[in-house]
Protein backbone atom coordinates (compact mmCIF):
# COMPACT_ATOMS: atom_id res chain seq x y z
CA UNK A 1 0.00 0.00 0.00
CA UNK A 2 1.48 3.26 -0.81
CA UNK A 3 0.99 6.38 0.41
CA UNK A 4 1.39 9.91 -1.23
CA UNK A 5 0.58 13.41 1.21
CA UNK A 6 -0.08 16.85 -0.62
CA UNK A 7 -3.24 18.55 0.64
CA UNK A 8 -5.16 14.43 -0.66
CA UNK A 9 -4.02 11.57 0.05
CA UNK A 10 -4.04 8.72 -2.05
CA UNK A 11 -4.17 5.08 -1.35
CA UNK A 12 -3.19 2.26 -3.85
CA UNK A 13 -4.44 -0.78 -3.10
CA UNK A 14 -3.94 -3.12 -5.95
CA UNK A 15 -5.39 -6.00 -4.67
CA UNK A 16 -8.58 -4.27 -2.85
CA UNK A 17 -12.34 -4.72 -4.42
CA UNK A 18 -14.03 -2.79 -6.14
CA UNK A 19 -16.78 -1.55 -3.82
CA UNK A 20 -20.39 -0.93 -5.62
CA UNK A 21 -20.09 1.66 -8.17
CA UNK A 22 -20.06 5.26 -6.48
CA UNK A 23 -23.22 6.92 -5.75
CA UNK A 24 -24.20 9.66 -8.32
CA UNK A 25 -27.82 10.41 -9.55
CA UNK A 26 -27.50 9.05 -13.11
CA UNK A 27 -26.15 5.43 -12.14
CA UNK A 28 -25.84 2.14 -14.85
CA UNK A 29 -27.32 2.92 -18.18
CA UNK A 30 -28.10 1.05 -21.08
CA UNK A 31 -28.16 3.42 -24.16
CA UNK A 32 -28.78 2.40 -27.95
CA UNK A 33 -26.19 3.40 -29.82
CA UNK A 34 -27.33 2.05 -33.23
CA UNK A 35 -30.91 0.74 -34.60
CA UNK A 36 -30.14 -1.48 -37.55
CA UNK A 37 -26.09 -2.12 -37.61
CA UNK A 38 -26.26 -3.98 -40.95
CA UNK A 39 -24.29 -6.91 -39.20
CA UNK A 40 -25.16 -9.46 -36.21
CA UNK A 41 -22.50 -8.97 -33.73
CA UNK A 42 -21.68 -12.61 -32.75
CA UNK A 43 -18.56 -12.16 -32.51
CA UNK A 44 -16.75 -8.93 -31.51
CA UNK A 45 -13.07 -7.53 -30.60
CA UNK A 46 -11.43 -4.11 -30.06
CA UNK A 47 -8.73 -3.51 -32.22
CA UNK A 48 -7.91 0.49 -31.75
CA UNK A 49 -8.87 3.06 -29.18
CA UNK A 50 -11.86 3.41 -31.40
CA UNK A 51 -12.61 0.49 -33.57
CA UNK A 52 -14.06 -2.48 -33.00
CA UNK A 53 -14.41 -5.79 -35.41
CA UNK A 54 -17.66 -7.39 -35.84
CA UNK A 55 -17.80 -10.68 -37.24
CA UNK A 56 -21.31 -12.63 -38.13
CA UNK A 57 -21.35 -15.83 -40.53
CA UNK A 58 -21.98 -15.65 -43.87
CA UNK A 59 -25.37 -14.73 -44.08
CA UNK A 60 -28.06 -12.53 -45.23
CA UNK A 61 -27.16 -9.31 -43.15
CA UNK A 62 -28.35 -5.91 -45.03
CA UNK A 63 -24.70 -5.01 -44.68
CA UNK A 64 -23.22 -5.02 -48.10
CA UNK A 65 -19.81 -4.75 -50.02
CA UNK A 66 -19.01 -5.90 -53.58
CA UNK A 67 -22.29 -6.90 -54.52
CA UNK A 68 -23.16 -9.32 -51.58
CA UNK A 69 -24.11 -9.19 -47.45
CA UNK A 70 -21.18 -8.18 -45.50
CA UNK A 71 -20.11 -10.97 -42.46
CA UNK A 72 -17.45 -8.50 -40.81
CA UNK A 73 -17.34 -5.10 -40.20
CA UNK A 74 -15.65 -1.94 -38.51
CA UNK A 75 -17.58 -0.86 -35.62
CA UNK A 76 -16.86 3.03 -34.97
CA UNK A 77 -16.77 3.60 -31.22
CA UNK A 78 -16.80 7.77 -31.87
CA UNK A 79 -19.76 7.90 -34.05
CA UNK A 80 -21.39 4.60 -33.48
CA UNK A 81 -21.52 3.90 -37.56
CA UNK A 82 -20.18 0.62 -39.20
CA UNK A 83 -18.09 -0.29 -41.95
CA UNK A 84 -18.02 -3.67 -43.91
CA UNK A 85 -15.01 -5.31 -44.37
CA UNK A 86 -14.95 -8.21 -47.34
CA UNK A 87 -14.23 -11.59 -45.79
CA UNK A 88 -13.43 -14.31 -47.67
CA UNK A 89 -14.03 -16.98 -45.45
CA UNK A 90 -17.02 -17.82 -43.42
CA UNK A 91 -16.49 -16.49 -39.98
CA UNK A 92 -19.04 -18.67 -37.93
CA UNK A 93 -18.23 -19.35 -34.70
CA UNK A 94 -14.82 -18.39 -34.50
CA UNK A 95 -12.29 -17.74 -32.13
CA UNK A 96 -9.41 -15.03 -31.84
CA UNK A 97 -7.24 -12.89 -30.18
CA UNK A 98 -4.48 -10.18 -30.67
CA UNK A 99 -1.08 -11.16 -31.26
CA UNK A 100 2.12 -9.74 -30.02
CA UNK A 101 2.41 -7.33 -32.66
CA UNK A 102 -1.07 -6.08 -32.52
CA UNK A 103 -2.15 -7.68 -35.49
CA UNK A 104 -5.76 -9.44 -34.82
CA UNK A 105 -5.88 -13.11 -35.72
CA UNK A 106 -9.66 -14.81 -36.24
CA UNK A 107 -9.27 -18.23 -36.09
CA UNK A 108 -11.38 -21.12 -37.86
CA UNK A 109 -15.28 -20.90 -38.47
CA UNK A 110 -18.06 -22.85 -40.49
CA UNK A 111 -17.16 -25.29 -42.69
CA UNK A 112 -20.10 -24.17 -45.23
CA UNK A 113 -21.30 -21.13 -47.37
CA UNK A 114 -24.68 -19.51 -48.20
CA UNK A 115 -26.97 -19.18 -50.83
CA UNK A 116 -27.12 -16.01 -52.60
CA UNK A 117 -23.68 -14.63 -51.55
CA UNK A 118 -20.30 -15.63 -53.73
CA UNK A 119 -18.43 -18.50 -53.60
CA UNK A 120 -17.32 -18.43 -49.82
CA UNK A 121 -14.32 -20.30 -48.40
CA UNK A 122 -14.80 -22.85 -45.80
CA UNK A 123 -13.46 -21.53 -42.55
CA UNK A 124 -12.85 -24.04 -40.91
CA UNK A 125 -8.86 -23.97 -41.67
CA UNK A 126 -8.88 -20.20 -41.44
CA UNK A 127 -6.78 -17.69 -40.37
CA UNK A 128 -8.00 -13.65 -40.80
CA UNK A 129 -6.01 -10.74 -40.05
CA UNK A 130 -6.28 -7.58 -39.19
CA UNK A 131 -3.27 -5.31 -38.99
CA UNK A 132 -2.69 -2.62 -36.49
CA UNK A 133 -4.77 0.39 -37.97
CA UNK A 134 -3.89 3.75 -36.95
CA UNK A 135 -6.68 5.58 -38.85
CA UNK A 136 -9.09 6.42 -36.23
CA UNK A 137 -11.75 5.56 -38.54
CA UNK A 138 -10.45 2.79 -40.18
CA UNK A 139 -9.64 3.75 -43.86
CA UNK A 140 -7.85 1.86 -45.37
CA UNK A 141 -7.68 -0.96 -42.88
CA UNK A 142 -8.94 -4.38 -44.05
CA UNK A 143 -8.65 -7.71 -43.53
CA UNK A 144 -5.75 -10.25 -45.13
CA UNK A 145 -6.83 -13.46 -45.89
CA UNK A 146 -5.44 -16.43 -48.29
CA UNK A 147 -6.86 -19.73 -47.78
CA UNK A 148 -4.45 -21.37 -50.12
CA UNK A 149 -1.35 -20.54 -48.24
CA UNK A 150 -2.46 -18.78 -44.70
CA UNK A 151 -4.16 -21.61 -42.92
CA UNK A 152 -4.78 -23.72 -39.83
CA UNK A 153 -3.17 -27.68 -39.78
CA UNK A 154 -6.20 -28.73 -38.63
CA UNK A 155 -9.93 -27.99 -39.09
CA UNK A 156 -11.25 -25.96 -36.76
CA UNK A 157 -14.91 -25.15 -36.28
CA UNK A 158 -15.98 -23.49 -32.61
CA UNK A 159 -12.12 -24.01 -31.56
CA UNK A 160 -10.96 -21.48 -28.53
CA UNK A 161 -7.31 -19.35 -28.96
CA UNK A 162 -5.34 -17.76 -26.12
CA UNK A 163 -2.47 -15.27 -26.44
CA UNK A 164 0.50 -16.99 -24.56
CA UNK A 165 3.98 -15.63 -23.35
CA UNK A 166 5.50 -15.60 -26.59
CA UNK A 167 2.87 -13.62 -27.99
CA UNK A 168 2.08 -16.13 -30.33
CA UNK A 169 -1.73 -18.00 -30.29
CA UNK A 170 -2.38 -21.53 -28.86
CA UNK A 171 -5.48 -22.72 -30.41
CA UNK A 172 -6.91 -25.16 -28.75
CA UNK A 173 -10.33 -27.85 -29.40
CA UNK A 174 -12.84 -27.65 -32.22
CA UNK A 175 -14.52 -29.99 -34.71
CA UNK A 176 -13.66 -31.20 -38.26
CA UNK A 177 -17.28 -30.72 -39.61
CA UNK A 178 -20.92 -29.72 -39.04
CA UNK A 179 -22.60 -31.18 -36.22
CA UNK A 180 -26.15 -30.87 -35.09
CA UNK A 181 -25.46 -30.31 -31.60
CA UNK A 182 -22.56 -31.82 -29.99
CA UNK A 183 -19.38 -32.45 -30.96
CA UNK A 184 -19.64 -35.49 -32.83
CA UNK A 185 -16.26 -34.95 -35.27
CA UNK A 186 -13.80 -33.45 -32.88
CA UNK A 187 -10.58 -31.68 -33.13
CA UNK A 188 -8.36 -33.22 -30.27
CA UNK A 189 -5.67 -31.27 -30.45
CA UNK A 190 -3.74 -28.27 -30.24
CA UNK A 191 -1.98 -26.29 -32.35
CA UNK A 192 -0.26 -22.77 -32.63
CA UNK A 193 0.02 -19.41 -34.93
CA UNK A 194 2.02 -18.84 -36.32
CA UNK A 195 2.74 -22.35 -36.19
CA UNK A 196 5.68 -23.94 -34.10
CA UNK A 197 5.46 -27.09 -35.58
CA UNK A 198 4.04 -29.39 -38.35
CA UNK A 199 1.33 -31.53 -36.81
CA UNK A 200 -1.17 -30.74 -33.99
CA UNK A 201 -0.57 -31.77 -30.49
CA UNK A 202 -2.94 -34.53 -29.60
CA UNK A 203 -4.85 -34.22 -26.51
CA UNK A 204 -6.18 -36.57 -24.19
CA UNK A 205 -8.14 -33.68 -22.21
CA UNK A 206 -10.01 -32.95 -25.17
CA UNK A 207 -10.55 -36.75 -25.43
CA UNK A 208 -12.08 -37.31 -22.09
CA UNK A 209 -14.30 -34.19 -22.29
CA UNK A 210 -16.48 -35.00 -25.21
CA UNK A 211 -19.09 -34.54 -26.36
CA UNK A 212 -19.68 -30.84 -24.74
CA UNK A 213 -16.30 -29.59 -24.95
CA UNK A 214 -16.87 -26.74 -27.87
CA UNK A 215 -14.85 -23.41 -27.56
CA UNK A 216 -12.71 -24.71 -24.26
CA UNK A 217 -12.27 -22.24 -21.61
CA UNK A 218 -9.18 -21.22 -21.95
CA UNK A 219 -6.79 -18.70 -20.07
CA UNK A 220 -2.64 -17.96 -20.16
CA UNK A 221 -1.62 -18.20 -15.89
CA UNK A 222 1.51 -16.18 -15.05
CA UNK A 223 3.94 -19.13 -14.88
CA UNK A 224 3.06 -19.16 -18.68
CA UNK A 225 0.63 -22.56 -18.46
CA UNK A 226 -2.24 -22.79 -19.41
CA UNK A 227 -5.63 -23.56 -17.55
CA UNK A 228 -8.53 -25.24 -19.63
CA UNK A 229 -12.40 -25.92 -18.52
CA UNK A 230 -14.29 -28.23 -20.86
CA UNK A 231 -17.79 -29.81 -20.17
CA UNK A 232 -17.31 -30.50 -16.22
CA UNK A 233 -13.12 -30.66 -16.17
CA UNK A 234 -10.31 -29.17 -16.15
CA UNK A 235 -6.53 -29.32 -16.91
CA UNK A 236 -3.40 -27.27 -16.38
CA UNK A 237 -1.45 -27.82 -19.35
CA UNK A 238 1.96 -27.00 -19.82
CA UNK A 239 3.14 -25.94 -23.34
CA UNK A 240 6.54 -26.32 -22.67
CA UNK A 241 6.53 -29.69 -21.34
CA UNK A 242 3.57 -31.19 -23.32
CA UNK A 243 2.09 -31.95 -20.14
CA UNK A 244 -1.28 -32.15 -18.99
CA UNK A 245 -2.43 -32.19 -14.97
CA UNK A 246 -5.40 -33.18 -14.46
CA UNK A 247 -7.34 -30.90 -11.72
CA UNK A 248 -10.84 -31.21 -10.03
CA UNK A 249 -14.22 -31.13 -11.73
CA UNK A 250 -16.48 -28.49 -11.82
CA UNK A 251 -18.67 -29.24 -8.61
CA UNK A 252 -22.37 -30.64 -8.87
CA UNK A 253 -22.53 -32.01 -12.04
CA UNK A 254 -22.65 -28.49 -13.80
CA UNK A 255 -21.50 -28.83 -17.71
CA UNK A 256 -19.89 -25.77 -18.62
CA UNK A 257 -19.16 -25.78 -22.62
CA UNK A 258 -20.55 -25.32 -25.60
CA UNK A 259 -23.80 -26.30 -26.43
CA UNK A 260 -23.93 -26.48 -22.61
CA UNK A 261 -22.84 -22.76 -22.30
CA UNK A 262 -21.58 -21.50 -19.16
CA UNK A 263 -19.17 -18.33 -18.81
CA UNK A 264 -15.38 -18.61 -17.18
CA UNK A 265 -12.73 -15.61 -16.50
CA UNK A 266 -9.67 -15.21 -14.91
CA UNK A 267 -9.93 -12.98 -12.22
CA UNK A 268 -7.51 -9.54 -11.85
CA UNK A 269 -3.75 -10.67 -11.29
CA UNK A 270 -1.96 -8.85 -8.65
CA UNK A 271 1.21 -8.16 -7.18
CA UNK A 272 3.68 -9.59 -6.00
CA UNK A 273 2.73 -12.98 -6.27
CA UNK A 274 0.26 -12.61 -9.27
CA UNK A 275 -1.46 -15.92 -7.82
CA UNK A 276 -4.12 -16.80 -10.38
CA UNK A 277 -7.95 -17.80 -9.50
CA UNK A 278 -10.66 -18.57 -11.87
CA UNK A 279 -14.36 -18.51 -11.47
CA UNK A 280 -16.70 -20.30 -13.72
CA UNK A 281 -20.88 -19.63 -13.80
CA UNK A 282 -23.82 -20.50 -15.08
CA UNK A 283 -23.92 -23.69 -17.51
CA UNK A 284 -26.41 -26.67 -16.27
CA UNK A 285 -26.84 -29.79 -14.95
CA UNK A 286 -27.73 -32.49 -17.37
CA UNK A 287 -26.70 -36.38 -18.08
CA UNK A 288 -27.43 -37.19 -20.82
CA UNK A 289 -26.50 -34.63 -24.40
CA UNK A 290 -29.07 -36.14 -26.25
CA UNK A 291 -30.78 -33.11 -27.76
CA UNK A 292 -34.28 -34.88 -28.31
CA UNK A 293 -33.95 -35.56 -24.40
CA UNK A 294 -33.57 -31.65 -23.78
CA UNK A 295 -35.55 -28.64 -23.80
CA UNK A 296 -35.72 -25.18 -24.19
CA UNK A 297 -37.45 -25.01 -20.55
CA UNK A 298 -34.68 -27.00 -18.54
CA UNK A 299 -33.01 -24.82 -16.03
CA UNK A 300 -29.84 -22.62 -16.17
CA UNK A 301 -27.39 -23.48 -13.43
CA UNK A 302 -26.95 -20.65 -11.19
CA UNK A 303 -23.92 -22.13 -9.65
CA UNK A 304 -20.61 -19.71 -9.80
CA UNK A 305 -17.19 -22.36 -9.57
CA UNK A 306 -13.95 -20.74 -8.04
CA UNK A 307 -10.55 -22.14 -7.72
CA UNK A 308 -6.88 -20.69 -7.03
CA UNK A 309 -4.29 -22.15 -8.88
CA UNK A 310 -1.77 -22.51 -6.51
CA UNK A 311 -0.90 -25.62 -4.83
CA UNK A 312 -3.21 -24.91 -1.55
CA UNK A 313 -5.81 -23.80 -4.24
CA UNK A 314 -5.76 -26.64 -5.81
CA UNK A 315 -5.88 -29.25 -3.32
CA UNK A 316 -9.26 -27.53 -1.53
CA UNK A 317 -11.03 -27.34 -5.13
CA UNK A 318 -13.63 -25.36 -6.49
CA UNK A 319 -15.36 -22.68 -4.16
CA UNK A 320 -19.14 -22.81 -4.88
CA UNK A 321 -21.54 -19.87 -5.02
CA UNK A 322 -24.53 -18.50 -6.83
CA UNK A 323 -25.69 -15.88 -9.17
CA UNK A 324 -28.83 -14.55 -8.70
CA UNK A 325 -30.49 -16.31 -11.31
CA UNK A 326 -29.47 -19.49 -13.51
CA UNK A 327 -27.93 -18.55 -16.82
CA UNK A 328 -27.09 -19.76 -19.72
CA UNK A 329 -24.83 -18.38 -22.02
CA UNK A 330 -23.67 -15.55 -19.85
CA UNK A 331 -20.62 -13.76 -20.45
CA UNK A 332 -18.50 -12.56 -17.61
CA UNK A 333 -16.30 -8.94 -18.53
CA UNK A 334 -14.03 -7.35 -16.25
CA UNK A 335 -14.21 -4.21 -15.09
CA UNK A 336 -11.20 -2.01 -14.84
CA UNK A 337 -11.82 -1.82 -10.75
CA UNK A 338 -11.21 -5.73 -10.55
CA UNK A 339 -15.16 -6.48 -10.35
CA UNK A 340 -16.91 -8.69 -13.02
CA UNK A 341 -20.01 -8.32 -14.68
CA UNK A 342 -22.21 -11.09 -15.61
CA UNK A 343 -24.38 -9.88 -18.79
CA UNK A 344 -26.73 -11.96 -21.19
CA UNK A 345 -27.98 -15.54 -21.66
CA UNK A 346 -31.09 -16.85 -21.06
CA UNK A 347 -32.88 -18.62 -17.46
CA UNK A 348 -33.40 -21.91 -19.46
CA UNK A 349 -32.32 -23.86 -22.38
CA UNK A 350 -29.32 -25.02 -23.89
CA UNK A 351 -27.09 -23.19 -27.03
CA UNK A 352 -27.03 -23.78 -30.52
CA UNK A 353 -30.41 -23.33 -32.66
CA UNK A 354 -33.43 -25.33 -33.01
CA UNK A 355 -31.84 -28.95 -31.71
CA UNK A 356 -33.77 -29.64 -28.42
CA UNK A 357 -37.44 -30.76 -28.17
CA UNK A 358 -39.39 -28.15 -28.14
CA UNK A 359 -37.30 -24.58 -29.55
CA UNK A 360 -38.69 -21.13 -29.16
CA UNK A 361 -38.91 -20.27 -32.68
CA UNK A 362 -34.89 -21.37 -33.31
CA UNK A 363 -34.04 -20.75 -30.02
CA UNK A 364 -33.09 -23.68 -27.69
CA UNK A 365 -33.21 -21.54 -24.55
CA UNK A 366 -36.05 -19.54 -23.52
CA UNK A 367 -37.02 -17.04 -20.49
CA UNK A 368 -33.54 -14.13 -21.91
CA UNK A 369 -31.79 -12.34 -17.98
CA UNK A 370 -32.15 -8.68 -18.95
CA UNK A 371 -30.42 -7.53 -16.05
CA UNK A 372 -26.61 -8.04 -15.53
CA UNK A 373 -25.11 -8.45 -12.11
CA UNK A 374 -21.55 -7.38 -10.71
CA UNK A 375 -19.26 -9.67 -8.98
CA UNK A 376 -16.88 -8.81 -6.30
CA UNK A 377 -14.33 -10.81 -6.33
CA UNK A 378 -12.37 -10.25 -2.38
CA UNK A 379 -15.96 -9.88 -1.00
CA UNK A 380 -17.13 -12.17 1.44
CA UNK A 381 -18.55 -15.84 0.01
CA UNK A 382 -22.44 -15.01 -0.30
CA UNK A 383 -21.83 -11.42 -0.92
CA UNK A 384 -19.96 -11.34 -4.04
CA UNK A 385 -22.68 -10.67 -6.23
CA UNK A 386 -25.63 -8.25 -6.75
CA UNK A 387 -27.32 -6.36 -9.44
CA UNK A 388 -28.72 -3.61 -7.28
CA UNK A 389 -28.46 -0.27 -9.42
CA UNK A 390 -28.16 -2.25 -12.35
CA UNK A 391 -30.92 -1.47 -14.80
CA UNK A 392 -32.17 -3.75 -17.50
CA UNK A 393 -30.93 -3.77 -20.93
CA UNK A 394 -34.68 -3.88 -22.70
CA UNK A 395 -33.24 -6.39 -25.17
CA UNK A 396 -32.93 -10.66 -25.02
CA UNK A 397 -28.73 -11.35 -25.58
CA UNK A 398 -29.14 -14.95 -25.90
CA UNK A 399 -27.38 -17.39 -28.44
CA UNK A 400 -24.81 -15.43 -31.06
CA UNK A 401 -24.63 -12.43 -29.06
CA UNK A 402 -21.49 -10.45 -28.19
CA UNK A 403 -20.02 -8.05 -25.32
CA UNK A 404 -16.84 -6.28 -24.94
CA UNK A 405 -15.23 -3.25 -22.67
CA UNK A 406 -14.15 -0.66 -24.44
CA UNK A 407 -11.06 2.00 -24.08
CA UNK A 408 -14.08 4.41 -23.24
CA UNK A 409 -14.39 2.28 -20.50
CA UNK A 410 -18.01 1.17 -21.02
CA UNK A 411 -18.81 -1.76 -22.05
CA UNK A 412 -19.90 -2.45 -26.45
CA UNK A 413 -22.97 -5.00 -25.86
CA UNK A 414 -24.28 -6.53 -30.05
CA UNK A 415 -25.45 -9.43 -31.50
CA UNK A 416 -28.13 -12.69 -31.09
CA UNK A 417 -29.46 -14.73 -33.41
CA UNK A 418 -30.94 -18.30 -32.62
CA UNK A 419 -32.13 -18.57 -35.89
CA UNK A 420 -30.52 -19.97 -38.97
CA UNK A 421 -30.15 -16.78 -41.11
CA UNK A 422 -30.90 -12.98 -40.50
CA UNK A 423 -34.30 -12.37 -39.76
CA UNK A 424 -36.61 -9.68 -38.31
CA UNK A 425 -39.98 -11.42 -38.30
CA UNK A 426 -42.54 -10.34 -36.74
CA UNK A 427 -43.54 -12.49 -33.90
CA UNK A 428 -40.18 -14.01 -33.36
CA UNK A 429 -39.89 -14.05 -29.95
CA UNK A 430 -35.49 -14.06 -30.52
CA UNK A 431 -35.09 -12.45 -33.92
CA UNK A 432 -31.52 -11.25 -35.48
CA UNK A 433 -30.03 -8.70 -33.39
CA UNK A 434 -29.19 -5.63 -35.42
CA UNK A 435 -29.25 -3.27 -31.79
CA UNK A 436 -26.27 -2.04 -30.59
CA UNK A 437 -26.53 -0.91 -27.29
CA UNK A 438 -23.66 0.20 -24.24
CA UNK A 439 -23.80 0.00 -20.84
CA UNK A 440 -22.22 2.88 -19.43
CA UNK A 441 -20.84 2.93 -15.76
CA UNK A 442 -22.16 5.91 -13.24
CA UNK A 443 -18.33 6.70 -13.36
CA UNK A 444 -19.45 7.73 -17.39
CA UNK A 445 -21.42 10.96 -16.26
CA UNK A 446 -19.02 12.17 -13.48
CA UNK A 447 -16.12 13.80 -14.14
CA UNK A 448 -13.41 11.12 -14.89
CA UNK A 449 -9.38 11.20 -13.98
CA UNK A 450 -7.22 11.57 -17.10
CA UNK A 451 -4.31 9.82 -18.24
CA UNK A 452 -2.80 12.83 -20.45
CA UNK A 453 0.10 10.79 -22.13
CA UNK A 454 1.67 7.38 -22.31
CA UNK A 455 4.50 5.87 -24.29
CA UNK A 456 3.39 3.90 -27.07
CA UNK A 457 5.63 0.97 -26.15
CA UNK A 458 6.10 -0.39 -22.18
CA UNK A 459 9.26 -2.58 -21.64
CA UNK A 460 8.57 -5.27 -19.18
CA UNK A 461 9.74 -4.88 -14.97
CA UNK A 462 9.77 -1.30 -15.51
CA UNK A 463 8.79 2.05 -13.93
CA UNK A 464 7.07 4.73 -15.57
CA UNK A 465 5.92 8.19 -14.95
CA UNK A 466 3.16 9.68 -16.80
CA UNK A 467 1.08 12.85 -16.16
CA UNK A 468 -2.43 12.56 -15.03
CA UNK A 469 -5.07 15.11 -14.05
CA UNK A 470 -7.16 14.12 -11.11
CA UNK A 471 -10.64 15.86 -10.36
CA UNK A 472 -11.64 17.97 -7.11
CA UNK A 473 -13.70 15.39 -6.46
CA UNK A 474 -11.65 12.57 -6.11
CA UNK A 475 -8.57 14.81 -4.11
CA UNK A 476 -9.32 13.94 -0.99
CA UNK A 477 -7.32 11.85 1.88
CA UNK A 478 -7.92 8.27 1.61
CA UNK A 479 -9.09 7.83 -2.21
CA UNK A 480 -8.32 4.88 -3.24
CA UNK A 481 -6.48 4.14 -6.23
CA UNK A 482 -5.99 1.50 -8.88
CA UNK A 483 -4.05 1.24 -12.30
CA UNK A 484 -4.87 -1.52 -13.87
CA UNK A 485 -3.14 -3.04 -17.59
CA UNK A 486 -6.33 -5.03 -19.33
CA UNK A 487 -6.26 -7.19 -22.76
CA UNK A 488 -9.59 -6.63 -23.52
CA UNK A 489 -10.32 -10.07 -25.35
CA UNK A 490 -12.32 -11.41 -28.30
CA UNK A 491 -16.02 -12.30 -27.75
CA UNK A 492 -17.53 -14.83 -28.85
CA UNK A 493 -20.22 -17.76 -27.71
CA UNK A 494 -20.31 -16.87 -23.99
CA UNK A 495 -16.13 -16.47 -23.50
CA UNK A 496 -13.98 -13.87 -23.79
CA UNK A 497 -10.67 -15.05 -24.95
CA UNK A 498 -7.44 -13.86 -23.65
CA UNK A 499 -9.09 -11.38 -21.53
CA UNK A 500 -6.76 -10.45 -18.83
CA UNK A 501 -6.18 -7.67 -15.67
CA UNK A 502 -3.43 -7.07 -14.02
CA UNK A 503 -2.77 -4.70 -11.39
CA UNK A 504 0.01 -2.46 -11.43
CA UNK A 505 1.54 -1.41 -8.03
CA UNK A 506 1.70 2.23 -8.77
CA UNK A 507 1.93 5.73 -6.92
CA UNK A 508 0.51 9.17 -7.62
CA UNK A 509 3.18 12.12 -7.16
CA UNK A 510 3.16 14.63 -4.62
CA UNK A 511 1.56 17.43 -6.57
CA UNK A 512 -1.17 14.91 -8.16
CA UNK A 513 -0.18 15.67 -11.12
CA UNK A 514 2.08 12.20 -12.28
CA UNK A 515 1.57 8.05 -11.84
CA UNK A 516 4.04 6.50 -11.21
CA UNK A 517 3.43 2.70 -12.33
CA UNK A 518 5.89 -0.80 -12.54
CA UNK A 519 5.09 -3.08 -15.31
CA UNK A 520 4.57 -6.47 -14.69
CA UNK A 521 8.14 -8.50 -14.61
CA UNK A 522 8.09 -10.66 -17.69
CA UNK A 523 5.52 -11.80 -20.37
CA UNK A 524 4.13 -14.45 -18.40
CA UNK A 525 2.60 -12.33 -16.14
CA UNK A 526 0.79 -10.23 -19.57
CA UNK A 527 1.88 -11.80 -22.47
CA UNK A 528 2.94 -9.70 -24.90
CA UNK A 529 0.99 -7.50 -26.99
CA UNK A 530 -1.76 -4.74 -27.06
CA UNK A 531 -2.73 -3.42 -23.66
CA UNK A 532 -5.20 -1.03 -22.23
CA UNK A 533 -4.55 0.91 -18.98
CA UNK A 534 -7.25 2.36 -16.93
CA UNK A 535 -6.71 4.66 -13.94
CA UNK A 536 -9.26 4.40 -10.88
CA UNK A 537 -9.30 6.73 -8.17
CA UNK A 538 -12.59 5.46 -5.69
CA UNK A 539 -14.35 3.73 -8.47
CA UNK A 540 -14.34 6.55 -10.96
CA UNK A 541 -12.30 5.25 -14.17
CA UNK A 542 -10.29 7.53 -16.74
CA UNK A 543 -10.56 6.55 -20.35
CA UNK A 544 -8.08 3.91 -21.26
CA UNK A 545 -4.32 4.28 -22.55
CA UNK A 546 -3.98 2.08 -25.81
CA UNK A 547 -0.36 0.91 -25.16
CA UNK A 548 1.98 -1.86 -26.53
CA UNK A 549 2.95 -4.24 -23.90
CA UNK A 550 6.57 -5.90 -24.86
CA UNK A 551 8.56 -4.77 -27.87
CA UNK A 552 5.71 -5.12 -30.12
CA UNK A 553 7.96 -7.51 -32.46
CA UNK A 554 6.05 -10.28 -34.41
CA UNK A 555 5.57 -13.75 -32.49
CA UNK A 556 7.48 -15.50 -31.39
CA UNK A 557 9.11 -12.91 -28.87
CA UNK A 558 10.23 -12.95 -25.41
CA UNK A 559 10.10 -9.16 -24.72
Amino acid sequence: MFQTTLHLLFVLVVTGRGLAAPSTPTGWQFNLKAERSGIVALESIVVSPTLVVFFDRATNDPLQINNHSAWGALWNLETSTVRALDVLTNSFCASGALLSNGTMASIGGDPNGFPGNPAIHPGTQAIRLFEPCDSPTGEGCTLFEDPVTLHLLEKRWYPSSVRIFDGSLLIVGGMHEETPFYNTDPALSFEFFPPKESTPRPSEFLNRSLPANLFPRVFALPDGKVFMVANNQSIIYDIEANTERILPDIPNNVRVTNPIDGSAILLPLSPPDFVPEVLVCGGTQTDTIDPSLLTSQTPASSQCSRIRLDEEGIARGWEVEHMLEGRMMPELVHLPNGQVLIANGARTGFAAIASVSDPVGGSNADHAVLVPSLYTPDAPLGTRISNVGLPSSGIARVYHSSITLTPQGNFLIAGSNPNNNSSVTAGVKFPSEFRVQTLDPPFMFVERPKILSMPKKLAFGKSFTVPIAVPSTLAHPGAKVQVSLMDLGFSSHAFHSSARLVFMNAKISQDGKSLTFTTPPNGRVYPPGPATIFLTIDDVTSEGAWVMMGSGNPPPTLE
